[in-house]
């Protein structure tokens, strides 16, 4: 008599159908990785939502959250890059969110 193998996790099932899931542009990259690239914070307040010839726009809560976040650009760029590699955006505009 065989024994039937232990069950698997499911963690990793979820994991790599999401990953097939997923769609495969420069926004849903910069999506998957934004709030462990700024943190859970700044994650609340902004978050990616267009992208158009490697500039994405991040949908910010009020303009002193756009303006923080513009002041730091260069170190969430620096941030993306070490996450994204080569499909890390060339640069990030910032605006207050439409509700």
């Amino acid at each position: 008599m065989s024994r039937r193998p232990a069950p698997r996790r499911a963690s990793g099932a979820f994991r790599t159908a999401l990953d097939r899931a997923a769609p495969r542009t420069g926004l849903a990259a910069v999506q998957s990785v934004w709030a462990e690239v700024v943190g859970e914070q700044l994650a609340a307040a902004a978050r990616p939502v267009a992208e158009r010839g490697g500039e994405v726009t991040v949908a910010c809560a009020d303009a002193v959250w756009a303006e923080e976040l513009d002041l730091m650009q260069a170190r969430l760029l620096e941030g993306l890059r070490a996450r994204l590699g080569e499909t890390a955006p060339k640069t990030l505009r910032f605006r207050v969110q439409d509700d």
